[in-house]
């Protein structure tokens, strides 16, 4: 709950705890908050439980936790044989070196995808570039274009 607290952070708490509530009266809003934390957790645990009977037998297996996108992501790419198959034949940085090498006007690769997908049905290939820019100098600067 507090990973994020360090050593100091919490020394400073708890000193300006015994500034404002006294020494005497320290103890007595402990014991209120932690009070309160349980039934906030009660509270919880029994929105959860009644969430869970209420969607039906189907749903039991369902943890709050995947409503993160992030988790559920997660969860889907990790199990998931589909796209593991996917996830494997993809090479992201050999993908983003080509795009580099393409953009700087060095020879690409070899392409990493099938030529149907590559688009050669005889347009040309944009990533090889021949001709060099006219003059030599780099294109004017639009504002308005970007």
């Amino acid at each position: 709950m507090f990973n994020d607290i360090g050593a100091l952070e919490l020394v400073v708490l708890v000193v300006l705890a015994v500034l404002i509530f006294g020494p005497d009266k320290l103890p007595k809003v402990i014991q209120d908050v932690a009070g309160f934390v349980r039934k906030v957790r009660n509270f919880s645990e029994n929105a959860k439980h009644d969430i869970r009977s209420e969607l039906g037998p189907e749903f039991k297996d369902f943890e709050f936790e995947d409503l993160n996108p992030k988790a559920f992501i997660r969860k889907q790419l990790s199990e998931n044989e589909d796209l593991k198959d996917v996830r494997s034949s993809f090479d992201l940085r050999k993908e983003i070196g080509d795009v580099a090498d393409a953009v700087n006007g060095l020879p690409a690769s070899e392409p990493s995808v099938p030529a149907a997908v590559n688009g050669s049905s005889g347009a040309p290939d944009l990533r090889k570039r021949t001709d060099p820019p006219a003059g030599g100098d780099r294109p004017p600067f639009d504002s308005d274009a970007t």
